[in-house]
């Protein structure tokens, strides 16, 4: 069973809870999830299931299916991932774990050039040239940061303080060694090791945390953003 929270400018509009093998994802009306927007494709995208994981898939849409920032074409759903499809956003969660009138006759699916989706296809290429170049995941330094890319290339990189840390961090009454990004089985997590409230994810104090693509991890004072690589 898993649970799809549909939202819009940030508000939650729908829950949708489903043991179905296939959810269909699209503007018109026979879908399992209606998009009434302009930019989503008729037949947009599909969530299929299976016992042990489930896939979100972009059905050749005009304006492309985002997942955590990032333009996909298929990919494996975890909790907590954010799916974009125009001006809408469906959070996924593992239970186990209207047009305007003026349009109303256009019958096609509108080329989104809103400044949302610009930034979003933007900032897809730009994080793809970085994958490529340094052929795996990145921290990029955002605020008080001693690099502006850093390339994740151990199983266990610790950040703080200390002069002998991976990551040097900045700020008051961090610990020498605060945190470690751990990689196991192409997976990366976030885990506290100082002081409780100095390490975070997207501004939430986190013990221990699954890192997404796009998410910005805060130590102290210093904040980079995670780049998942492929």
């Amino acid at each position: 069973m898993a649970e799809i929270i549909v939202k819009f400018d940030g508000k939650v509009i729908e829950r949708i809870v489903t043991e179905k093998k296939r959810l269909s994802i699209g503007r018109t009306n026979d879908n399992d999830i209606v998009l009434e927007n302009r930019g989503v494709s008729r037949k947009h995208a599909m969530i299929e299931f299976n016992d042990k994981a489930a896939l979100v898939l972009d059905n050749e849409s005009l304006n492309g299916t985002f997942l955590n920032s990032r333009k996909i074409t298929e990919e494996v759903l975890r909790d907590d991932d954010v799916i974009t499809i125009g001006k809408y956003q469906l959070v996924f969660q593992s239970k186990d774990s209207s047009p305007d009138e003026d349009a109303s006759g256009f019958d096609g699916t509108m080329v989104l050039n809103t400044k949302a989706q610009k930034k979003l296809l933007a900032n897809d290429k730009k994080e793809r040239k970085i994958i490529e170049r340094y052929g795996g995941s990145i921290l990029m330094g955002e605020e008080h940061s001693e690099f502006s890319e850093y390339k994740i290339d151990r199983d266990v990189t610790t950040i703080g303080k200390a002069k002998f840390v991976h990551v040097r961090s900045k700020g008051f009454f961090l610990s020498s060694i605060q945190a470690k990004i751990v990689k196991e089985n192409n997976e990366y997590s976030l885990v506290n090791l100082g002081r409780k409230g100095k390490t975070k994810i997207n501004g939430e104090a986190i013990e221990q945390a699954q890192l997404k693509n796009g998410d910005l991890i805060t130590i102290g004072k210093s904040t980079y953003k995670f780049i998942m690589g492929k």
